[in-house]
């Protein structure tokens, strides 16, 4: 393609250029699990065989953030995150339009006739099976089924996607983060789940019992239940390291009131990584939090932790039903 996320990203589908036809998937696309996988598949294939540009079209802020703030869900990845794996997908273009109550105002066919038709050429629209649009989600697939065949573009529907029975969803792999199975996580996403963030000054005891530790101001919303897992660092510069990466309240050394943290053992690393970004993959949990009854106690263990974490790998993943 020949494209990175920020050459390939429009603000706002008013300032597309014209003369140019499209296909457009339309989502927040909020893990690119698999399921987005399989209908951004569908949405490059057809584009590219009909030599057309492959888009998505997506929304800042979520639409719920505006809609029902107090149900909004927290974010599985970065914009900038998204945008990258959106990228390795195919796409030329991630069309990002504010999200607004002029927007939600919308009905059905204004949405379609202003947006898709008007402002982004399309020839091809491609949604999930669950996709609803316009005010009050009056709009549905159908509905865009029957504006299509009148306004000139096909519109396509992708299924859902279960794995094991269990239909790829954001929320389900929120859920499942959050619950820390990391296993099921990573086979619904199809990759193992991610936070990411500057590395911030913490507490310092890693270092007085030996064992340095990146701290994490995470950007990522959702972050693995508390407990120490294996997983992988990603450096600034590319290069990426195994990790034992600890969740949680340090409650050997601090009470339940304690913010949690993310603090990372990067495996075979000793510079100084403050002010730097960092990405961590959790690929195994090895065991929940606990209080040790004394330092003596934790430091084997984290020792233990650190030995598990050098060998870990992701599971397999498992076939898509």
């Amino acid at each position: 393609m020949g494209t990175t996320p920020e050459t390939m990203t429009t603000r706002d589908a008013r300032s597309l250029p014209h003369g140019v036809s499209r296909v457009v998937a339309i989502g927040n696309f909020d893990g690119v699990h698999r399921g987005h996988a399989r209908l951004i598949g569908e949405a490059t294939q057809a584009a590219h065989t009909a030599g057309q540009e492959a888009c998505v079209l997506t929304f800042s802020p979520h639409p719920a953030r505006l809609l029902a703030p107090d149900r909004a869900p927290a974010l599985l990845m970065t914009e900038a995150r998204r945008f990258t794996l959106l990228a390795e997908l195919g796409v030329d273009r991630v069309v990002v339009q504010p999200f607004d109550a002029a927007l939600a105002a919308l009905a059905p066919r204004a949405f379609v006739e202003t947006l898709l038709v008007g402002s982004m050429q399309a020839k091809r629209v491609c949604v999930g099976y669950d996709f609803s649009f316009g005010a009050k989600r009056a709009g549905n697939t159908a509905t865009l089924a029957e504006l299509g065949a009148e306004l000139g573009f096909v519109a396509t529907v992708t299924p859902a996607v279960r794995v094991r029975g269990v239909i790829c969803s954001s929320s389900a792999i929120r859920n499942l983060i959050a619950s820390g199975q990391i296993d099921d996580a990573t086979a619904l996403l199809g990759r193992p789940p991610e936070a990411e963030g500057l590395v911030v000054r913490g507490a310092g005891r890693g270092r007085t019992i030996g064992v340095p530790t990146a701290n994490l101001a995470a950007d990522t919303e959702v972050l693995p239940a508390r407990g120490v897992y294996a997983g992988w660092a990603e450096l600034a510069d590319g290069t990426r390291k195994r990790a034992a990466i600890n969740i949680g309240k340090n409650p050997t050394f601090t009470g339940p009131e304690a913010p949690t943290t993310v603090e990372a053992h990067v495996l075979g690393h000793d510079g100084d990584l403050y002010g730097q970004r960092l990405r961590l993959t959790f690929v195994a949990r090895l065991r929940d939090e606990q209080r040790f009854d004394g330092k003596e106690a934790l430091v084997a263990q984290i020792f233990r932790d650190i030995e598990a974490a050098r060998t870990a790998e992701a599971l397999p993943l498992p076939p898509v039903d």
